[in-house]
């Protein structure tokens, strides 16, 4: 596949880009309605996106090239070179909810319920921007056969898209985006039941998205590696664990305690001084 989208005077527009951006933006949108049913101000949330972006962005950039600094530290220039691939989620997730636990802080705002409304746009902006990987043929999985992806009822584009060298490839980008796209319309649903608990949806996602990221992890052929062992899948089962384990405390509170869709909660949110 051409990586490139096309040229707009002399520059090339990257797919990868093109469909980061489309995931941000859908994303925002999506954020800015949940936070407007809960009476959020909407220059306060479009401000913690900003941010939460651009430092998600620069996380995940840092840990793709901190697992790969054997071959960044005699190609400094290309750190900066994100249009062609290197985004590492779990490091811009990492980053990006520091950022909003410091905005929480900031406004006395409820941390937890910032990342409840956030994490449908996160998971959904993953499944857009997976497919960056599949024009940038990366992030695919062990070699196959076209009767193999045939019999898996891939469709056809994308089967052309992992001939790669002559040699098909499984498309673990396909897989992923898929598992995102599913997470995306349960974590909808979910948070619109009557008694979610503040945190529940967060921890759902983190389950979710890590139980499937671990075992697709398991195809992949450009993992970043600790030792002998696949980074992503570390993580994923130290997210998994760490989300079951609040979803069981959650589970222990009280019914109609701590719920998520109060939409007559107490809440201050402290202005900046001028």
């Amino acid at each position: 596949m051409d990586p490139i989208m096309f040229r707009l005077f002399g520059i090339d527009i990257h797919w990868y880009s093109v469909l980061i951006l489309i995931g941000i933006v859908l994303g925002i949108i999506l954020l800015e309605r949940e936070a407007k049913r809960f009476k959020y101000p909407k220059d306060l949330i479009f401000n913690i996106c900003f941010w939460a972006i651009i430092i998600g962005i620069i996380g995940a950039r840092l840990y793709y090239v901190i697992f790969n600094f054997s071959y960044y530290k005699n190609n400094l220039l290309e750190i900066f070179a994100i249009w062609n691939g290197g985004l590492a989620i779990h490091g811009g997730i990492i980053a990006g909810v520091l950022t909003v636990l410091f905005f929480a802080k900031k406004y006395h705002l409820n941390f937890l319920k910032l990342l409840d409304m956030a994490v449908p746009s996160l998971i959904l902006a993953q499944a857009i921007g997976r497919w960056g990987n599949f024009f940038n043929g990366e992030a695919h999985g062990i070699a196959t056969t076209y009767a193999e992806l045939k019999n898996l009822r891939i469709p056809e584009f994308i089967i052309d898209g992992m001939n790669i060298g002559g040699i098909y490839y499984l498309p673990t980008f396909y897989f992923e985006s898929l598992w995102c796209l599913l997470g995306f319309i349960i974590l909808l649903i979910i948070r619109r039941m009557k008694y979610i608990k503040i945190g529940a949806t967060t921890c759902i996602y983190l389950m979710w998205y890590s139980f499937g990221r671990f075992f697709i992890e398991a195809w992949r052929t450009d993992s970043l590696m600790l030792g002998g062992f696949k980074v992503a899948q570390i993580i994923s089962a130290i997210l998994f664990i760490a989300g079951l384990g609040y979803l069981i405390y959650l589970s222990r509170k009280g019914k109609y305690e701590n719920l998520y869709n109060d939409i007559n909660e107490k809440r201050v949110v402290k202005k900046e001084k001028k």
